[in-house]
């Protein structure tokens, strides 16, 4: 008979308590190959808990994965860090956006942005009132890198009203 596995807390206490040979194990245990041997104890600790984590709540997306892999393939070529493509607001953000001398202000709320007092559940169609065409609202307030990198920015700005 089986015994039942402990849940996460009490296998995560568990490894704070093994020395570096216990934990050396557990690694050739969870990840089947050796240890790196440059692994301080705390490292060692670190992704052990992550591979377990891993093992009973699921591993990052596909999406995530993929992005990990190209900013890898970048950091190998350049050495250089690469910008994230993905930028996430939070409720409290306000974007700014001049538009033929005007400047435009949305407020990011749950759920959607504030224009003008009223609620929209996407900011193109708070660039299409704007503009009065159809625009990409993450391009439109600069949310998304231009096709071309040359390209002439425009002033956009992206404050949070929280800090």
């Amino acid at each position: 008979m089986n015994e039942p596995t402990p849940d996460i807390e009490t296998q995560l206490q568990i490894l704070r308590e093994m020395g570096k040979l216990e934990l050396q194990e557990q690694w050739r245990r969870v990840y089947r190959t050796q240890p790196p041997a440059s692994f301080r104890l705390d490292l060692l600790l670190q992704a052990i808990a992550y591979k377990l984590q891993e093992q009973m709540f699921g591993g990052l997306s596909t999406a995530a994965q993929r992005q990990l892999r190209t900013w890898t393939a970048k950091m190998n070529e350049n050495g250089q860090q690469p910008q994230s493509q993905v930028i996430t607001l939070k409720p409290g953000a306000q974007l700014l956006r001049e538009w033929h001398g005007q400047t435009y202000q949305v407020l990011v709320v749950e759920n959607g942005f504030n224009y003008e007092g009223q609620y929209f559940s996407a900011l193109s169609q708070i660039a299409r009132k704007i503009t009065g065409t159809r625009w990409s609202g993450p391009r439109f307030f600069g949310l998304k890198r231009p096709v071309n990198p040359f390209a002439k920015q425009k002033e956009i700005y992206l404050e949070n009203l929280d800090e």
